[in-house]
């Protein structure tokens, strides 16, 4: 089934962003100036629930964990590496998942065999038996990825979100209290369907090259929105806000390529049967059927790995349910993704890039030549700086979970920055001493203050200003402004 282009509703894209390629910043004394074409990315897909095995039936993991390694850094990398004389086995990579309490020995870990996707330069592994014993009482718990060069050198490690832990989908009507299990409109999910109940028949629907098709090893995470139908009838889609509901319009869209299937009602699933009169919330690991709105007799349908529409009969005994074959039967689960983008260069292709520091918010606090930007996150060390663009700014380490920074001046990235009067908008990224460059998928914007030319402050006040005499006071005040914000940011720093 051919997609369509949707608007993105968010999510991530495994092509790099090419704008920051074109950003040239001017002055400072050390500046980053490796370029976005070198970065290295790691994407790691999981779901945000697991069942939890009990005694020697293992419950794995579905759908499996997925790890994405992209980026023409890597490629780098191995360059550098063959230009060294090492052997073919040293620069491919392998890696290990394990939950986050497991032992760090690779023996109790699942390995990562990686292959090349066709069609792209990425890496592609699943974690196919990952599972949770019984003996484990935790809730919540992380995956933890650990990457490794052929020479067992460490690249880094890389933890997932947190994983709620269930024993079984939940059969009663979600309340506030259980909200955690309900999906609600914006956020990620992953749709599978297993044929008589057999973990071997088990398709994931996918997206390959802008069609739907479903897939024994690989799944795509999709943005799942609800459509105000109402709205939507004056034309195009109005996304609305919530927690999806049965007998709700949604849509698909894929978070990588922005296809999307075309608006269909959601319904609820029991003993092979659509029902049509429930309204109730959609929680994690329900049997749900998807109904195309226009064509009410059409219904998202599995049949020998491709996607199509099947033609669904109305019961006979109740008008309220539909009997449905078991290819449009499919299970939804909420599900992640995350990403941690570096550009290790060549400095430092020796040592780890973890711990990875993670940012969660930023906050500034002041404002003009003595505005300051609080970052708040995790994994942060005294040896990171935050860069604007290209340009380093002074940097305080306050704790793991905090940095202070001062927010460079905008007169750095343009010449004529007193005249100049349009938004300037700077990627944000955290650099380690040794020059390793964490991306971030946050950006800071400088807005101009919109000032009266010379030639009408001089007429408002009576008189038209010397233009010698002002550049000179623009320059003593610059000074003043400059020197003011540096000393208080160490008096900052000293108490």
């Amino acid at each position: 089934m051919p997609g369509h282009d949707a608007p993105r509703t968010g999510g991530w894209d495994r092509r790099l962003d090419p704008g920051f390629q074109g950003c040239h910043l001017l002055g400072g004394a050390r500046e980053a100036k490796r370029e976005a074409h070198a970065d290295q990315s790691v994407t790691i897909l999981h779901a945000k629930v697991a069942q939890k095995s009990y005694g020697n039936e293992k419950r794995f993991f579905c759908p499996p964990p997925c790890v994405y390694i992209s980026g023409h850094g890597w490629r780098v990398m191995q360059d550098h590496l063959k230009a060294g004389g090492y052997g073919d086995s040293v620069y491919r990579i392998c890696g290990y998942m394990c939950l986050d309490s497991s032992s760090q020995s690779q023996a109790d870990a699942f390995k990562l065999l990686f292959d090349e996707q066709p069609n792209s330069r990425q890496l592609f592994a699943c974690a196919k038996s990952l599972f949770i014993s019984d003996q484990d009482k935790r809730k919540h718990f992380c995956l933890l990825l650990r990457l490794f060069l052929g020479n067992r050198q460490e690249v880094g490690s890389f933890q997932s979100r947190m994983i709620k832990v269930i024993s079984k989908p939940s059969q009663k009507r979600q309340s506030m209290k259980n909200a955690d299990l309900c999906i609600s409109s914006g956020s990620k999910v992953a749709l599978f369907n297993r044929l008589r109940s057999q973990t071997v028949s088990t398709r994931y629907l996918s997206v390959d090259r802008g069609a739907f098709i479903a897939s024994a090893r690989q799944w795509t995470a999709f943005t799942i929105i609800m459509v105000d139908d109402q709205r939507s009838d004056q034309g195009g889609i109005v996304q609305s806000e919530g927690f999806i509901c049965y007998g709700s319009v949604v849509q698909f869209i894929c978070t990588e390529s922005g296809v999307a299937l075309p608006p269909m009602v959601i319904r609820k699933v029991n003993k092979q049967h659509a029902i049509l009169d429930v309204d109730e919330p959609v929680s994690q690991l329900h049997k749900c059927a998807f109904q195309f709105r226009d064509n009410p007799n059409s219904y998202l349908c599995l049949l020998n790995d491709t996607i199509i529409q099947h033609q669904a009969l109305s019961s006979i005994r109740d008008s309220s349910r539909v009997v449905l074959n078991d290819g449009s039967c499919w299970t939804i689960i909420g599900v992640e993704v995350v990403e941690f983008t570096f550009n290790q260069g060549l400095a430092c292709i020796q040592t780890p890039v973890s711990p990875f520091p993670i940012i969660n918010g930023l906050e500034v606090n002041g404002g003009g030549h003595v505005a300051m930007l609080e970052i708040h996150g995790e994994n942060f060390s005294p040896h990171l700086k935050m860069l604007f663009g290209n340009r380093e700014a002074e940097t305080m380490f306050k704790s793991p979970k905090s940095l202070l920074c001062v927010i460079p001046d905008v007169s750095v990235y343009s010449d004529s920055w007193r005249c100049f009067r349009r938004i300037i908008t700077l990627p944000l990224s955290l650099i380690r001493t040794d020059g390793l460059i964490y991306r971030t998928s946050y950006s800071f914007t400088y807005t101009p203050e919109l000032h009266l030319p010379a030639s009408s402050r001089g007429a408002a006040g009576g008189r038209e200003a010397d233009g010698g005499q002002e550049d000179g006071e623009d320059i003593l005040l610059e000074t003043i402004h400059q020197e003011f914000t540096r000393t208080n940011f160490h008096l900052f720093m000293q108490s």
